[in-house]
């Protein structure tokens, strides 16, 4: 098994992360940690092959960790989380090591393939105490394929679902669904039935707008977006 430590500074993000990691055979989540302080802890109590990390964490940013970890002389394998994914701290995420990184919002199959092909990477290099230059060259090939498209189910489509998506990342606050489809052109039953949708796969989640008589209004928001907000650069 490989043991994997989830860092995000967002409760809900981190406990969807951890039921990613839990769906894919071969990995354990065996902490989630909402600071960098507390991630590195998790990482001197010893017992993790790989951290999930995000990069905006409240005390120290998630590069600033990495490197802190090397210094310390830990090698748990990083694979970055983050919503922000300029040219320079994708350059200096590669040059302290991290070994993939996975841009926000998104959602199961790009994080499992992202873990699949780490976890070939391992077995690989276990089973060897040499390389030949195409085995290298296939590991490397390995951790730095493309994310596949996500194929949305039956009756769902692809650019409504991305739209959607994208309309609540922006919004900066939860929507309802009638918001969602005057904001984008859909029907609001069309607009309820892909935010349940996009609910159940752990990108968007649901809240409760109390307001005058009567029962509460149901809102969506990115399960992304409360990150983004508070760490806008």
């Amino acid at each position: 098994m490989i043991d994997v430590l989830v860092v995000d500074d967002d409760f809900y993000v981190a406990e969807v992360n951890a039921g990613y990691v839990s769906r894919i055979p071969g990995f354990r989540v065996v902490g989630r940690a909402h600071t960098a302080a507390d991630a590195l802890a998790a990482v001197e109590r010893g017992g993790i092959d790989l951290m999930l990390l995000d990069h905006y964490l409240p005390d120290e940013d998630g590069l600033h960790l990495v490197r802190r970890l090397r210094r310390l002389g830990h090698e748990t394998d990083v694979i970055m989380i983050s919503a922000a994914h300029g040219a320079e701290l994708v350059r200096s995420a590669l040059r302290n090591g991290v070994l993939q990184y996975l841009v926000k919002p998104f959602g199961f199959p790009a994080l499992q393939a992202k873990l699949t092909s780490y976890a070939q990477m391992r077995s690989r290099m276990d089973r060897r105490d040499t390389l030949a230059q195409g085995e290298v060259d296939e590991i490397f090939g390995a951790l730095h394929a493309p994310v596949p498209a996500e194929v949305p189910p039956k009756g769902y489509s692809a650019a409504t679902t991305e739209r959607i998506r994208d309309v609540l990342l922006r919004a900066g606050k939860a929507l309802s669904a009638q918001e969602v489809a005057d904001l984008t052109g859909v029907s609001r039953s069309t607009a309820q039935r892909y935010l349940k949708h996009l609910q159940e796969r752990g990108t968007v989640q649901l809240a409760l707008k109390y307001g005058g008589a009567g029962r509460p209004e149901h809102h969506y928001e990115s399960a992304h977006g409360a990150a983004s907000r508070t760490h806008p650069h």
